[in-house]
């Protein structure tokens, strides 16, 4: 049994995920006028979107940088997590409307309901609702999670507001921020031994060999690794795509215990007093800060 001290604190949540992108005012188009964030901010380079003021997604104008091979370590999709299911089916109807191309599917997952997208730039896209979470069911320490057929066109039907017909940006909308973060790296034990047995997070579920379900405080993913297009890949080259993504930890102490115990496994950080910085083995960037910064 994993000793309480060397897991992540049970109110750990996701911050913003930045993205590296070449297209600034094509992407800040998708997930403002698509996807309805709010534009928060946007000075030179870098303009920063979210709902309710809270950072989701942090774009880094990058034109230099090409763009990622096919098979590499990176981004496998950014999950936004919606509030209510009329939300959900706002945004999906934008996306659908706006981008009908870049819609890629759909599932019930029994824990959530989500549909799936890829922005103009190739980076994945999850949207979902969660079911409350007296309705997850556990088996032998694991989350049951599933893939089953779910009708875009009935949900939408079902969760649609005609508000939400006549103005995509009306309030009705509600919040969303990043629920969780899935990525491709190169082997799923080394993924496990990074950010199980070294960051803290524990094991929700698993897809055989090929995928891995981690979180902090019993949910059902904060983030997932996965091989399926990823396989054998190494350490990422600096290209567009994933560039950090946070993790939102409660207290300053608690960022303070995470850095000492990736520094007794031997991993390099950098802290800068407030926040803690470190690579996972495929270069995939983690910034780790309280919630009060």
């Amino acid at each position: 049994m994993t000793n309480a001290a060397d897991l992540l604190a049970p109110d750990t949540a996701m911050g913003a995920v930045t993205l590296r992108v070449g297209d600034l005012d094509r992407m800040i188009a998708y997930y403002r006028d698509a996807v309805a964030l709010d534009l928060i901010s946007h000075v030179g380079d870098i303009a920063v979107l979210g709902r309710g003021g809270v950072p989701a997604l942090i774009l880094q104008h990058a034109p230099e940088l090409k763009n990622p091979e096919p098979r590499s370590a990176g981004l496998f999709h950014t999950a936004i997590l919606f509030d209510t299911e009329a939300a959900l089916a706002a945004s999906v109807y934008s996306v659908a409307t706006r981008f009908p191309q870049s819609f890629t599917g759909s599932s019930d997952h029994l824990v959530s309901k989500a549909f799936y997208f890829t922005d103009p730039e190739g980076n994945g896209v999850e949207l979902y609702w969660d079911r409350d979470r007296t309705e997850w069911s556990w088996a032998h320490g694991q989350i049951e999670m599933s893939t089953l057929f779910l009708d875009p066109n009935v949900f939408l039907q079902e969760h649609l507001s005609q508000e939400s017909v006549d103005d995509p940006r009306a309030p009705a909308l509600g919040g969303a921020a990043i629920g969780h973060v899935h990525l491709s790296v190169g082997d799923v034990p080394q993924a496990r031994d990074f950010y199980v047995d070294k960051l803290g997070f524990e094991v929700t579920t698993t897809f055989g060999p090929s995928a891995l379900f981690v979180s902090a405080g019993g949910y059902h993913h904060h983030m997932a690794m996965n091989v399926w297009n990823s396989q054998g890949a190494g350490r990422r080259q600096q290209t567009l795509g994933l560039g950090q993504v946070e993790i939102v930890l409660p207290h300053a102490d608690d960022i303070a215990a995470v850095d000492d115990r990736l520094r007794h496994h031997g991993l390099q950080t950098a802290n800068d007093g407030r926040t803690v910085t470190v690579a996972d083995p495929w270069d995939n960037t983690l910034l780790l800060r309280p919630a009060s910064a």
